[in-house]
């Protein structure tokens, strides 16, 4: 069975969950006029959220896709990324370069975690 949370106008659902999997949709910062770090904390407060609604928390990601628009801001990124997330249950990850992702928004973040 699937079963998807938090229709978001229309066009998605934040978390589709099917077989114990948790798919999240792509979190940005609420404060789009933050610096990257600051964004970044916006996201991953949020992405905790999201998890612990559903069951779940970030020791149980599975893999995690971060869309970048300035991959000179990683240093930024992997700092909040390192303080969040616990060394020993590190997912798979990876960072994409894209030249746009909305007025203001510097990184999105996909996730998928196990229930």
């Amino acid at each position: 069975m699937i079963k998807r949370s938090s229709p978001y106008e229309g066009i998605l659902h934040e978390v589709v969950e099917h077989n114990g999997v948790l798919y999240l949709a792509g979190v940005v910062a609420e404060d789009v006029s933050a610096d990257m770090e600051g964004q970044m904390r916006s996201i991953v407060a949020q992405i905790d959220q999201l998890l612990a609604a559903h069951g779940s928390s970030k020791d149980r990601i599975l893999s995690a896709t971060l869309y970048i628009t300035d991959v000179a801001q990683k240093p930024a990124l992997n700092k909040v990324w390192k303080e969040w997330l616990n060394a020993a249950h590190l997912p798979a990850r990876a960072g994409i370069g894209v030249a746009d992702l909305g007025p203001g928004v510097l990184v999105e973040v996909m996730v998928t975690a196990a229930k």
